[in-house]
């Protein structure tokens, strides 16, 4: 009987932790501190560029990064591309002394990102002076399709960012580039097109206010997650982490942005969120693809719950940065739990419908209303050319976009438990899918 009332009361549990979460994370957002701008000049710049087979994206990257910050270097990490990447960055890099090409080969290559931007990591300590101050030099990682606000130095360099000596790295906003475009799917029909830019527009209010609302309530929790684009980092601190890991970066990992920052707090550095800057990418009009690409973020925070024992005994991580991060960890788990309690459910049939009849209605204002406002938010702050009816109709796509969150993390589960660890890389919207080579699981 107690076991039954447990399975019972077990989803109200976790539509409460939700509800608490979102509650924080959207006043955290409504609150949010303006950036007080820095000076970029005083510190030293170095951007990351990892690529596998590329050469759709990585030229116009390559040159805006160098167009709008002409100081910064930039080192593109070609990870033996089967295209045209390394010739592409080859041509660039000789005509501009500031860009690198960083050559891997296999087999020493395609073993994951953190593994090329460890080597990045090593060519660049080669390359700078043995008496260069490395505190003073940070590096930015830039997905190969990323597009980097042109201030984003300014306001990381400010005294809520790099200008703190504490603050190892900082994390921008991230928003989708392509969410305007009109025919995202230019061989497919008027309703595929809608769907695509739909699923496009969810992803763009998914980064810029659900997600940054996250990220906010991080700051205050002291866990703030780094992501893949638009991460910043002190180079000291890489170091600090490579002296206890032997890398920055953890090998294998699939999500190692996110670990890098969970070992940037456990060796006492801070990790930030700027709010006002942002880098741009590309957002997924294919469902396909965006699976494939969460499944793997899904498997990587499977992977994370490793860190729980570190983290829980860590003097650097207070007690509301612990339950944030363990809340993070669990996500993919409460996903696959509420999934078997569907089921559940749906055996028990009619028993279970009419004990949850009454307060069916209740529950699905509380499970749906977070996702609607969010709508509004975004309208308001990101898209004010659209209407009001229009704000609540995305606001209820964002809800149904998130049951994704169940499929990608059964099928993070299955991968996991398969020992399936490789990683895919996504296809860039600019290659068709019978177009050229294009990267695969390892």
């Amino acid at each position: 009987m107690f076991d039954s009332l447990l399975l019972f009361l077990f989803p109200f549990v976790l539509l409460a932790c939700f509800l608490l979460y979102w509650a924080g994370a959207r006043h955290a957002y409504r609150h949010r501190p303006r950036t007080e701008a820095g000076d970029p000049t005083a510190l030293d710049w170095h951007f990351f560029v990892p690529c596998r087979d590329e050469e759709a994206v990585v030229g116009a990257t390559v040159t805006q990064l160098r167009g709008d910050f002409p100081a910064a270097h930039v080192w593109v990490i070609d990870d033996d591309s089967d295209d045209r990447t390394g010739h592409i960055v080859a041509a660039l890099a000789e005509e501009d002394r500031r860009i690198h090409l960083v050559r891997r080969v296999r087999p020493d290559a395609r073993t994951g990102k953190g593994d090329a931007l460890n080597t990045a990591y090593d060519q660049l300590g080669e390359f700078l002076p043995a008496d260069t101050d490395r505190a003073g030099v940070v590096v930015c990682v830039v997905d190969a399709d990323g597009r980097l606000d042109p201030g984003a130095l300014a306001a990381v360099s400010g005294p809520a960012g790099f200008g703190d000596p504490e603050v190892g790295g900082v994390q921008v906003g991230v928003r989708m580039r392509n969410v305007d475009e009109r025919r995202p799917l230019p061989e497919r029909g008027r309703v595929p097109n809608a769907l695509a830019r739909l699923l496009v527009r969810v992803q763009d209010m998914e980064f810029a206010v659900s997600n940054a609302g996250m990220q906010l309530l991080r700051v205050r929790t002291g866990s703030v997650g780094l992501g893949g684009n638009g991460q910043f980092t002190r180079l000291s601190a890489l170091d600090r982490i490579a002296a206890v890991e032997r890398r920055p970066w953890k090998r294998g990992a699939l999500l190692e942005d996110y670990e890098l920052g969970l070992h940037m707090i456990l060796a006492g550095y801070r990790v930030t969120h700027v709010a006002d800057t942002w880098v741009s990418q590309e957002g997924l009009p294919r469902l396909r693809r965006l699976l494939t690409q969460r499944t793997r973020w899904a498997q990587g925070n499977l992977q994370c719950v490793r860190y729980a024992p570190r983290i829980v005994s860590s003097r650097h991580y207070g007690g509301r940065g612990v339950l944030e991060t363990l809340y993070t960890f669990c996500q993919p788990v409460a996903h696959l739990v509420t999934l078997a309690l569907t089921a559940a459910l749906l055996v028990l049939g009619g028993c279970g419908a009419l004990v949850l009849w009454p307060v069916a209605p209740v529950l699905a204002v509380l499970a749906i209303g977070p996702f609607v406002l969010w709508g509004p938010v975004y309208r308001r702050d990101h898209a004010p050319e659209a209407s009001r009816l229009t704000a609540v109709l995305w606001g209820l796509a964002l809800w149904l976009y998130a049951y994704h969150l169940f499929v990608v993390s059964a099928r993070g589960f299955v991968r996991m438990l398969r020992g399936r660890n490789g990683w895919a890389k996504t296809r860039r919207n600019a290659e068709p899918v019978t177009d050229g080579p294009v990267a695969r699981e390892s």
